[in-house]
């Protein structure tokens, strides 16, 4: 049993639903060429591993560090253990950011950026936008370099360092914006949905969640222009808790906005000045 057909059945049976995700990237082809040829045999190598990757994709390892890819913004990305699985809910973040009035030449800055996916996203809408993106993990920036690459943007800098100890200390910026970890630190949820394959550093922040939160908050006003703003992504029921943070560090005009699916998601706030 080698055909594309044959094969794809077996994976109904079983059910599989990524089954064909993974044959057509064993193949390099696209999910439309599989139908297209429904007998073609796969020889003994490919076999192997698409059988490989079926047993690791049974075990619960994400599909995406499986074939090594995933979409963001429509951006075809690298990715793998190194980095955070972009999600579709961090497209709020980029959203919310182009929808701010900034000037053509604004500075931002990244904190966490992991794969690259939201500096890309801006860097591709906001072309005149001087885009820093940090991160603390050296494998994380080599994968965020090469995405940029990939995608031809050349307005970003990235630096490595831990929040903002990667940053020059007179560094200002009009708008700073993050997807930090946020989840409790022994949280169940963090055993399911593959999240087990995914960087701890990049899930977990403290035994409530926002122990990378508050100093994302708490230290951006030293690192903003007057009339600036802070973005930060967080979890569904810590919006409360984030807003008290913004309004802590003296930030105005703070809103949590909501994602697809109707939960808290992303606040913002400006630091004054502001219009």
């Amino acid at each position: 049993m080698n055909t594309i057909a044959e094969l794809l059945s077996e994976a109904r049976q079983l059910p599989l639903e990524d089954a064909p995700l993974l044959l057509a990237h064993v193949l390099g082809k696209d999910r439309a060429w599989l139908f297209a040829w429904p007998e073609y045999q796969l020889d003994e190598t490919q076999l192997e591993q698409y059988r490989q990757l079926l047993e690791r994709r049974r075990r619960g390892e994400p599909l995406a560090y499986l074939t090594g890819h995933r979409e963001f913004w429509s951006l075809d990305l690298e990715v793998s253990p190194a980095v955070l699985i972009p999600r579709p809910e961090t497209e709020l973040l980029v959203e919310l950011a182009l929808d701010l009035e900034l000037p053509e030449q604004t500075r931002v800055l990244e904190l966490g950026t992991g794969s690259g996916a939201i500096a890309i996203a801006l860097a591709g809408e906001r072309p005149g936008w001087k885009i820093t993106a940090t991160d603390a993990s050296t494998a994380a920036l080599d994968i965020a370099r090469r995405n940029a690459a990939r995608h031809q943007t050349s307005n970003i800098l990235f630096a490595r360092g831990h929040w903002y100890q990667a940053l020059p200390r007179d560094r200002t910026y009009r708008l700073i914006l993050g997807n930090p970890p946020y989840v409790m630190a022994g949280d169940p949820h963090l055993l399911e949905d593959g999240l087990p394959w995914e960087p701890p550093e990049a899930l977990a922040a403290g035994s409530d969640g926002l122990a990378d939160l508050r100093i994302i908050i708490g230290e951006a006003p030293a690192h903003l222009l007057p009339g600036g703003w802070l973005l930060v992504e967080h979890g569904f029921d810590q919006g409360k808790a984030v807003r008290d943070l913004f309004g802590g560090a003296g930030f105005t005009q703070v809103v949590t906005r909501q994602d697809l699916g109707g939960q808290d998601r992303v606040t913002l706030g400006c630091y004054p000045p502001c219009p």
